[in-house]
């Protein structure tokens, strides 16, 4: 009896919110179903998704910026076909590999030049950890800072640099040592450090929830401050690598050199998972100083054929396409465009952001009637404003975007790198209508508001 993935897909195709309810997480089931956004996706190509009425939407979420190079891109299928007919010797373990090799080689060839060791491993999260650990090992101190609101994965040595109380509460106790500070505060950072006692700072060069974006000075003086006090500068460039911010890493904006970069969504061509550290030698030699400890450190599949074959293809993809020099051009199209709209438009704080990683601002207005509305939302739940803008954006306009963080006004955009001048266009009219949208009172979008507040009461209730 043979098996056929496509013979499932096409007879289970519709079921996938049932299989979801009985065996997986019902809340999401829930969320999507509550929200509008419960769609059976049939085709993925580049930056839009297909519904099986044949519906195109416009993915500006690209899997939490996993798809930077769009989705199904055929050079990464080709290597993976490729790979799969090679019958190459995969994980042998007692061996070393040649693709790994080669990945390590052109990761590095794109990094600061005080970067010269790779560890690979299979996500974000994982590298987070690998950090945390090589930063411990190599200074011989145990603590570790990191931001408020930041985000560095969710087990439990991640959870615990982890800036959100959402994502922390009732897991606890969490790895000890650990302490945040706000960001973009150099001197909090120098109170941290001046006791010689911290092993590691770790900061996203933008932080992903909300999007916010440092001060020009604020990472030369991190790097400065660091080296001052002896504490390795981690920089967690998972979300913001790989040309999202219009370089191809976000801390080219400041010319810093930090010791170690976490990476990985975007370097698996969303194909197979990716993560990876690159760091300095020292802390190569430092974790692995004796051939007894050659294995101290690593994870079963992190080194194997399919992501490492996948990483080198969407290395490539990214040179060939210009899709850095496209983030940036496009991106800051966009950034702009939406911020000529806050003139017009009371709700609207700011656009900001760099590349295409931008978030989109709210704030509450100044005439009576917009402020009563306003305040009526926030009463339900803060944040619930950005529903009514991302709610309208996919109904009507088929666009997928999200909400940057819990209690945040913020609209988040990560779409692919490969937007074209017609998906900008798109963008900011879209965003332009439903704007608009929420400055007429009454209106078919304030009913929305009213249906979000009331299932947020209830939900409160609850």
């Amino acid at each position: 009896m043979s098996f056929s993935i496509a013979e499932l897909f096409e007879q289970h195709s519709t079921d996938k919110f049932d299989l979801h309810e009985q065996f997986l997480n019902n809340q999401m089931v829930r969320v999507l179903k509550t929200i509008g956004y419960d769609r059976h996706y049939r085709k993925a190509n580049g930056q839009y998704l297909y519904d099986e009425k044949g519906a195109e939407y416009l993915d500006l979420l690209s899997g939490f910026g996993v798809f930077a190079i769009g989705r199904n891109h055929p050079t990464v299928i080709n290597a993976l076909k490729e790979t799969l007919t090679l019958e190459l010797p995969n994980l042998v373990q007692l061996d070393v590999s040649v693709l790994s090799g080669l990945l390590a080689q052109e990761i590095l060839k794109t990094t600061p030049d005080n970067l010269d060791k790779m560890f690979f491993c299979n996500s974000g999260t994982e590298s987070v950890e690998a950090a945390i650990k090589f930063a411990r090992f190599t200074t011989k101190r145990e603590k570790i800072v990191f931001c408020e609101h930041a985000y560095h994965g969710l087990t439990m040595g991640a959870l615990s640099l982890n800036g959100e109380p959402i994502f922390r509460e009732g897991f606890g106790p969490l790895l000890p040592g650990c302490y945040s500070i706000p960001f973009n505060d150099a001197e909090a950072l120098e109170q941290a450090l001046r006791d010689k006692d911290v092993a590691a700072f770790i900061v996203e060069p933008i932080q992903g929830k909300g999007v916010n974006v440092p001060d020009d000075n604020y990472l030369p003086e991190v790097e400065r401050i660091c080296k001052k006090y002896g504490t390795l500068f981690v920089a967690d460039e998972v979300q913001t690598g790989l040309g999202r911010t219009g370089k191809f890493w976000a801390i080219e904006h400041w010319n810093v050199r930090p010791d170690m970069i976490c990476m990985a969504k975007a370097l698996s061509g969303g194909f197979v998972p990716v993560g990876a550290v690159a760091m300095t030698q020292k802390i190569m030699d430092s974790v692995y100083n004796r051939m007894d400890r050659a294995v101290v450190h690593g994870s079963t599949f992190s080194k194997n054929n399919m992501a490492m074959a996948a990483g080198l293809a969407t290395l490539h993809v990214m040179q060939e396409e210009n899709l850095v020099d496209n983030s940036a051009k496009l991106g800051t199209d966009i950034i702009d465009s939406l911020n000529a709209l806050s003139e017009q438009y009371e709700f609207l704080k700011e656009a900001r952001g760099k590349g295409m990683m931008i978030a989109i601002e709210f704030h509450s207005p100044k005439s009576l009637k917009l402020k009563a509305a306003w305040a009526m939302l926030e009463a339900a739940n803060k944040g619930l404003f950005c529903q009514m803008i991302t709610i309208p954006l996919f109904k009507e306009h088929r666009i997928l975007a999200q909400v940057a963080g819990h209690g945040m006004n913020v609209v988040k955009l990560l779409p692919p790198l490969n937007l074209n001048p017609k998906d900008r266009d798109t963008i900011v009219a879209a965003f332009d209508k439903t704007i608009a949208d929420t400055h007429q009172i009454p209106g078919s979008i304030w009913d929305l508001g009213k249906n979000l507040a009331s299932h947020a009461l209830k939900g409160k209730k609850g």
